[in-house]
């Protein structure tokens, strides 16, 4: 499927992945005057329900993505789960991806970010490379039990994470483990690099800084967010961060500045972080829209679909200043029930102020269906009528 391009020379922007991100990135692109192409999973993903130039293609299908890449001015990404092979293969086309390979690397594998962040002073928690089950038990030992194990690529909402005791780790980790040595020998797979251990840090609150970063440099950065985690998925984020001091807050984004700057990210960027006490340490990288900052679609002069087009494009960055004191944003997760308009109806009739955010996503217990934002001046206020509107749309509350 050729994408129609806009009259006046407009670019077409390709996305690499079908999902709630891609289709969120077409309102903006409207008002800019940007076509948008994405290569999705299905005819009814996320994004090919309401983006004309959907063809269907798996982004591990080589002769798919390079097809689709093509038609594109610049190609950009819905996910981090494109393998190298075929970013290489892209970029060896002379295809334009923002953000690159060599930034994109350290969001695909968390064992490269946690090298790559050390060596540059970041703050992060205490991290080991493993293999052995002996090593597991060095880490834990010298750091404290528990510890958090990951497996460095594919893990998202609390997937690809085991937290593990003395005990439980010979049991719980011993597939992984066997898997990094094979991967090891062979040179390839997602464990060859080993499995993560991490200390399993006693925070005080999850924070994420969002940044926005162009080709050129320019940089933009949202107010620092507290994000709220229940189950391994995050459920609330409360824009700014409350009780946040005004110290703390320039640490979190100048840290933020400083790795899309050092790693030459383009576009935006998620660092998801612990605080403790004063001290923040980073836990994540997304280099891509972000759940984290979904509030700013209502409660920004620039939302971070608009300013991923912007910064991809190497168009000047907008105005990231929140439009009130408070956002507060709720995710819509999947309950028992699939029949959600009727549930929609009723949320808008009781709260005007409430704007609401759906996926065109099957409904499914526990998953990420849409979301639900609420701008005000009383905190209180605000994450209530948000918490109620997500929770009446989940069907956990009736009234």
């Amino acid at each position: 499927m050729t994408p129609v391009r806009s009259p006046g020379g407009f670019p077409v922007v390709g996305v690499i992945g079908g999902g709630q991100l891609a289709r969120m990135l077409q309102p903006p692109a409207v008002a800019l005057g940007v076509q948008l192409s994405v290569l999705a999973e299905s005819t009814d993903a996320s994004a090919a329900l309401v983006i004309p130039s959907a063809p269907v293609g798996g982004h591990d299908d080589l002769d798919a993505v390079c097809r689709f890449a093509a038609e594109c001015d610049v190609v950009t990404f819905d996910h981090e789960h494109v393998p190298a092979e075929v970013l290489a293969a892209l970029e060896a086309n002379g295809v334009v991806l923002q953000p690159s390979p060599a930034a994109l690397v350290y969001a695909q594998d968390k064992l490269a970010m946690r090298r790559r962040l050390t060596e540059a002073g970041i703050p992060c928690p205490a991290w080991a490379a493993a293999y052995t089950i002996d090593e597991v038990v060095a880490f834990g030992d010298e750091h404290g039990w528990p510890i958090v194990a990951k497996t460095p690529r594919g893990g998202y909402d609390g997937k690809g994470v085991r937290v593990v005791d003395r005990a439980t780790a010979p049991d719980e980790l011993a597939e992984w483990l066997d898997l990094a040595v094979s991967h090891r020998d062979s040179g390839s797979g997602p464990l060859a690099g080993g499995v993560l251990l991490e200390v399993l840090v006693p925070f005080d609150r999850e924070l994420a800084a969002l940044v926005a970063r162009s080709p050129s440099g320019q940089a933009a950065a949202w107010p620092v967010v507290e994000t709220v985690q229940t189950d391994g998925v995050c459920t609330d984020v409360v824009a700014p961060a409350p009780e946040l001091s005004a110290q703390t807050a320039a640490a979190a984004t100048h840290a933020a500045l400083r790795i899309a700057g050092e790693l030459g990210v383009t576009g935006v960027l998620a660092v998801e972080m612990f605080q403790v006490g004063e001290q923040i340490l980073v836990n994540e990288l997304a280099m891509r829209p972000h759940n984290s900052g979904h509030w700013s679609i209502d409660g920004s002069v620039t939302s971070q679909f608009e300013q991923h087009l912007r910064a991809v494009l190497d168009l000047p960055l907008g105005e990231p200043t929140a439009h009130a004191p408070w956002t507060v944003m709720a995710n819509v997760l999947g309950g028992d029930d699939d029949r959600l308009y009727p549930a929609y109806r009723h949320v808008m009739a009781r709260d005007s102020g409430v704007k609401v955010h759906m996926y065109g996503k099957g409904v499914r217990p526990g998953r990420k269906i849409g979301h639900v934002t609420v701008i005000g001046a009383d905190l209180d206020d605000v994450r209530a009528r948000a918490r109620h509107a997500a929770d009446y749309l989940r069907g956990v509350i009736d009234e």
